[in-house]
């Protein structure tokens, strides 16, 4: 048991490495990702199937945390706003975590079956993660109005910046433990 919270700890203390990276570097992604430009990502490690459905259940409930205080930090509510901001975003992100729930559902079939999966196998995998993705970003398309009932536009639009930077931050960190679905040969160009 201490091992798989140890491991669940590390991913969550490598997320909030890159959260509190980013946060520093006020432009976080744009800035890290003008470094990748021109270069190829090697995937080295292998997301071990013998991580658990509790292990994701912890991990994702430290980063429901970390996204919450990365988000109050950044956001400069004032109190009638947070009065009126905080329970929309609950109910956000509780819907987020049932569309999530597909995502690390293909995130752990795919980790424990990456090694035999057919060529059909992997381009049913695929559309169902687009699928995942689009579920996401449908959901923060029907929450604009929402928010934008609720703050002024340029803090809804701060939100949905910080939303969707600590988004594709979860999952870069998440899906660079698992390979690629072609493993190149070695020897072959």
């Amino acid at each position: 048991m201490q091992s798989k919270m140890t491991r669940a700890a590390a991913l969550a203390g490598a997320f909030v490495a890159g959260m509190v990276v980013a946060t520093a570097l006020g432009g976080g992604m744009a800035a890290g990702g003008a470094k990748m430009q021109g270069q190829q990502i090697a995937v080295q490690r292998v997301m071990s199937p013998t991580v658990t459905d509790a292990d994701i259940a912890l991990l994702r409930q430290d980063i429901r945390a970390m996204k919450m205080q990365v988000i109050g930090q950044n956001m400069s509510l004032s109190d009638t706003e947070a009065q009126k901001f905080w329970p929309v975003y609950k109910h956000y992100a509780d819907d987020l975590h049932e569309v999530n729930n597909a995502k690390y559902a293909l995130f752990k079939q795919y980790a424990e079956t990456w090694a035999t999966m057919t060529d059909q196998d992997a381009l049913i995998y695929v559309r169902h993660s687009m699928e995942a993705d689009a579920d996401a970003q449908a959901l923060r398309l029907k929450y604009v109005p929402v928010m934008n009932q609720i703050l002024p536009g340029k803090k809804a639009a701060t939100f949905f910046q910080l939303e969707r930077r600590l988004c594709l931050m979860i999952d870069l960190q998440l899906f660079s433990q698992i390979p690629l679905a072609h493993v190149k040969e070695s020897g072959s160009k």
